[in-house]
């Protein structure tokens, strides 16, 4: 069956850096559409950056841009969230998602646009 499982978060300091893997079993993540999220206590699950198909294909929210990158690795089935320079407001459970794709198009960004979800992992940013 389809799964996703994210790892790699934890506490970390304001300015530092983590990085989140996504580890899909069941299917082969070279023709999926593949989005990261995250929800923070009371506030609504929000896209955080997203892969396509083609390599150009790439999404991040604008407050993100330049601190926060998706890459894939095909032949491990594994897409990871490369985050620097954190900040506290980053705190929040992150999500992998994955939705077929046919073509190689610009990824969704809507939560309710992606079929299969992983359960997710914390990540703190805290002195």
């Amino acid at each position: 069956q389809v799964q996703l499982v994210e790892s790699g978060g934890g506490l970390v300091q304001p300015g530092g850096s983590l990085r989140l893997s996504c580890l899909a079993s069941g299917f082969f993540v070279d023709y999926y559409n593949i989005g990261w999220f995250r929800q923070a206590p009371g506030k609504e699950r929000e896209a955080v950056s997203c892969t396509g198909l083609a390599a150009d294909s790439t999404y991040y929210a604008d407050s993100l841009k330049g601190r926060f990158y998706i890459s894939r690795d095909n032949a491990n089935n594994t897409v990871y969230l490369q985050m620097n320079r954190l900040k506290p407001e980053d705190t929040a459970v992150y999500y992998c998602a994955a939705v077929f794709s046919t073509y190689g198009g610009k990824c969704p960004t809507g939560k309710y646009e992606y079929r299969y979800w992983g359960q997710g992992t914390q990540v703190t940013v805290s002195s």
